[in-house]
């Protein structure tokens, strides 16, 4: 069945391509991947293959490569993505030697991609699960670990008609999962070799707050005032937060939505009523006279969220929150929408008291007045968010505790 459904969205991937340009991109990716490899895969040197699906689990990866890296030069690194926003953004990451989309998961792909590569051992982050190079990589002996993955009770490996694709699970050498629900879970079904390591992305975050970048036009913006940070924002989001900053103008706004197009720029700017600018567009002088700063790039909000006093997440009246690790890392309160259970990183900044729920301008509103007038609980929910984060490092340590090195 498996091998049936590959094929069908092989068709559908083909078809789609005709239409989408992100769809054409990944399909040309991922069929030139091969020919790729071969010109650029160095004989005589032993490759780790790293694979994340996305942009989001390189993020989660990254800590490791790079301890790899730096542990054992002597080895070469391998990464591997699924998705164009992933690859395109990391196309030129210079943790890795190599990187390239990931042929689809045919049997034919799966044995010309290891008898190209021969990697000496595979990293399969969060979410991967490819039932043919599992299972080739497993026939060869070579050691493959999942990292930072979750279970929970929905996934179909939990299911009745799902127990053959199960299997798949049983080809990992090791797999670190984020919580001890996972590890009960995968112990229902007979999967044993499970470690709890927690998220490596609370390593990656830290990281990043000790490369923070100083962004001259930020702190002018900033002018020593009350700032609110809102990150990965989409419009039902800015449908709560633009009207309130219209009203209290004692608290400047920076914006990064998550979409940057002219037509979505254009529209946060038509509803603003106070003076806003553009970063690219704007000077440190000219951002000090603003009230609203809007991001118009990539590649800068783990940095902005260091000038902010209290954090917004968007996301969570859509598909799901984005990263508020970012965010919490520098010792503030985060806010984000009621889509967040899946989320354990907001479940727990949220048992913490250091992150906030909303649903809807009401209760927008009634934290930001509270935070407005109470000085101390700002400063009490922005300790806690931060202690949170910095409470559950380590997992990449653990992870790399594990793992068997030929020798």
């Amino acid at each position: 069945m498996y091998q049936v459904a590959i094929y069908i969205y092989l068709l559908g991937v083909s078809i789609a391509s005709l239409f989408s340009r992100k769809v054409k991109t990944m399909w040309r990716g991922e069929r030139d991947a091969l020919e790729e490899l071969k010109e650029k895969i160095e004989p005589g040197a032993q490759y780790i293959w790293f694979h994340a699906a996305s942009l989001g689990e390189f993020e989660q990866g990254r800590p490791l490569m790079e301890r790899m890296r730096q542990q054992h030069p002597e080895y070469r690194i391998l990464l591997t993505f699924f998705s164009p926003s992933g690859y395109e953004v990391r196309k030129n990451y210079q943790g890795a030697d190599i990187i390239c989309y990931l042929p689809l998961d045919t049997i034919r792909n799966a044995r010309r991609f290891l008898r190209t590569v021969h990697p000496i051992m595979a990293f399969f982050i969060k979410y991967e699960f490819w039932y043919n190079y599992l299972h080739i990589l497993k026939h060869r002996n070579i050691p493959v670990y999942s990292v930072s993955s979750i279970f929970r009770p929905g996934q179909v490996f939990f299911k009745w008609y799902g127990r053959s694709y199960a299997k798949v699970l049983n080809c990992f050498t090791r797999i670190f999962v984020q919580n001890e629900e996972s590890r009960k879970l995968l112990a229902t079904i007979g999967v044993k070799a499970v470690d709890v390591v927690g998220d490596t992305r609370f390593d990656r975050v830290l990281q990043v707050r000790e490369a923070c970048k100083v962004l001259p036009i930020v702190e002018s913006f900033k002018q020593g005032k009350k700032t609110f940070v809102a990150g990965s924002s989409w419009q039902p989001d800015e449908d709560i937060l633009i009207p309130y900053f219209n009203e209290h103008k004692d608290w400047k706004l920076v914006i990064a939505p998550h979409v940057i197009s002219e037509e979505h720029l254009s529209q946060i700017q038509s509803r603003l009523n106070r003076k806003a600018v553009r970063y690219t567009k704007t000077t440190p002088a000219e951002a000090a006279e603003a009230d609203c700063l809007i991001i118009d790039c990539f590649g800068l909000l783990s940095s902005i969220y260091h000038y902010g006093n209290v954090a917004y997440v968007g996301g969570g009246f859509g598909v799901g929150i984005h990263n508020v690790l970012e965010a919490g890392v520098w010792s503030m309160p985060v806010v984000f929408g009621p889509n967040n259970q899946r989320f354990q990183e907001a479940q727990g900044l949220l048992a913490e008291k250091g992150g906030f729920e909303i649903s809807n301008y009401t209760d927008f509103e009634r934290i930001m007045n509270r935070f407005d007038t109470d000085g101390a609980s700002l400063a009490e929910a922005g300790k806690r968010a931060g202690q949170f984060v910095e409470s559950l490092a380590g997992a990449t340590e653990k992870v790399f505790s594990h793992i068997r090195f030929q020798v």
